[in-house]
Formats: C-alpha cells, sequence, structure tokens
C-alpha cells in the first residue's frame, strides 16, 4: 500500500483526464490521497473530488500562504466554519512563503499562528508549507509548541539541521519529487534521517520527479520517489512503502 499525503487532485490541470489518472495511480499501488487545501476557491472542488472517489481521498481544511492577502480574515473564516461543520484529516496548508513576495509576511504569520491553535483544538495535525521561511516557520512553531502540536513539514527542501529541528516539533518530513532531482541536495543527508520521520508525496500537478521533471506529475509518479529512497536507504520498494504508509497513519489517525 502506497499512500500520497500530499496532491492537489481537484487541479484544473486534472480536468481532461481526472478519473483516469486515478486510476494510474491505483495500477501503481496508490490506495490513499491525502487533499490539502489553498483557499475558498477550490472547496467545492475538493468536496466533489471526495463525492467521486469516496474511498481513497481523505480532505484538509485550510489557507495556504501565498493565498493570503487583504481579504485573508474572510479566507480565515471561511476554514473556521468548515473546520466546526465537519471532519477534516489536518489543518493545510499552512505556513509561510517568502519566495514570490514578503508584503503580507505579518498577515502569513498571523494565519499560520491561529490555524495552528485550531488544530491544536481539533488534535488535528498541520501540513506546514515552508518556502524561503524556515526562521519563521520555526520562530511559529516554537510558539506553539506542545504535545498536541504535530504534522508534516510538505515539500522538505532544507538541510540536515533544519530537518532534525522540523522533527523536533513532532514533524514528519513530506518528501517528494525533489529528491530525484540532481540538485535537490535533500538525497546527500537524508540517509542520515530514521525512515520513520518520512511520509511520500507527489504535490500533484507540481514538482513531477526524474524522468517527468518539468512535466504535469500526478500521483501514479510516486513510484520513482520510492525508487530513489530504497536507494538511499538501502532498503526494498515494498518495505519503503510500507513503512512510509505507517508513518502516514501515525500522522492521519486512518
Amino acid at each position: 500500500m502506497i499512500t500520497d499525503t500530499h496532491t492537489h487532485l481537484y487541479s484544473e490541470q486534472f480536468d481532461e483526464d481526472q478519473k483516469a489518472m486515478m486510476l494510474r495511480a491505483k495500477n501503481a499501488g496508490v490506495s490513499r490521497f491525502f487533499i490539502p487545501a489553498i483557499d475558498s476557491t477550490y472547496t467545492k472542488r475538493m468536496f466533489q473530488l471526495e463525492k467521486d472517489f469516496p474511498k481513497d481521498v481523505f480532505l484538509m481544511m485550510g489557507l495556504h500562504p501565498t493565498y493570503v492577502n487583504e481579504n485573508y480574515l474572510e479566507e480565515l473564516a471561511h476554514v473556521k466554519n468548515w473546520i466546526h461543520k465537519r471532519h477534516f484529516y489536518a489543518i493545510g496548508e499552512i505556513g509561510i512563503d517568502l519566495y514570490w513576495d514578503n508584503t503580507f509576511l505579518t498577515q502569513q504569520q498571523e494565519a499560520f499562528k491561529t490555524q495552528i491553535q485550531w488544530a491544536k483544538e481539533k488534535k488535528w495535525p498541520i501540513i506546514i508549507h515552508c518556502r524561503e521561511a524556515f526562521d519563521e516557520i520555526f520562530e511559529v512553531l516554537e510558539s506553539e509548541k506542545s504535545e498536541d502540536l504535530f504534522g508534516i513539514f510538505h515539500c522538505f527542501t532544507g538541510t540536515k539541521e533544519q530537518a532534525e529541528k522540523a522533527i523536533s516539533y513532532n514533524m514528519k518530513l513530506g518528501i517528494g519529487g525533489v529528491v530525484t532531482f540532481k540538485n535537490g541536495k535533500i538525497d546527500q543527508f537524508l540517509h542520515e534521517i530514521d525512515v520513520k520521520h518520512i511520509v511520500l508525496e507527489t504535490d500533484s500537478p507540481y514538482l513531477a520527479p526524474i524522468p517527468y521533471r518539468g512535466k504535469r506529475n500526478e500521483s501514479a509518479y510516486i513510484t520513482h520517489v520510492i525508487d530513489k529512497l530504497a536507494t538511499i536507504y538501502g532498503l526494498p520498494f515494498d518495505e519503503i512503502a510500507a513503512i512510509t504508509t505507517q508513518n502516514s497513519k501515525d500522522i492521519f489517525g486512518i
């Protein structure tokens, strides 16, 4: 059993072949798909995806940091409304992104902190989006540190020291296509991080692994991530799949 802990299957990029794409993933052994939220404009598409694939798809709710702007309070109200209406498997994806713009850094920090507090109240995991913002992320995590703080550092691309720090906050490391890139760098130290701290993800339709880099990603391609991790850890493909799926169960509770 293979688990994709982070995939945007509701993306418009899958409108033409969503069912075929899901079938390819299942044929590749992927049977669990965890779906992060972005903002309110995608909520309807997320719920439709869940309706279409009720046994395979597990939804999260949250406000993505790059969608934090002038109306972020309205977006946070939308998140709060939904998490009190029904169950989700995580609050995510949330965090801080300073790659494109730092105009709304203060608002991103507030949104991140607020959503962490909601997750702790619900005893749900958080899914962290971090880009050019490790120090800012760790500052918020330190302020919210508790037994109820846990989750996944999605698309982890930091250093060994940053990996260890993330783990110290009860976070698993979400490993995807970047581990197959020649300039990805994380493959150089990952063998020093116990595989019990690793979960698999694609972030599809983004960050396709080698040999599909630059093309649309999809969940079936997660097998290339497993192949790379099998090499890094010196473990069989099936063992990587089994361990990382168990790690995902420990996080999501299912």
